[in-house]
């Protein structure tokens, strides 16, 4: 099993990154629309 994990993440690198780098920009999106009600 962690043979295959292994293989995974080395044979999906680039769109592991394009993925996390999806996910802090959902997460930046979601803090500041959260924030803005209180801005306003």
């Amino acid at each position: 099993m962690a043979e295959e994990i292994k293989s995974v993440i080395a044979r999906s690198r680039d769109t592991i990154i394009a993925d996390a780098l999806g996910v802090v920009a959902l997460m930046v999106m979601l803090i500041v629309g959260l924030a803005l009600p209180g801005l306003i």
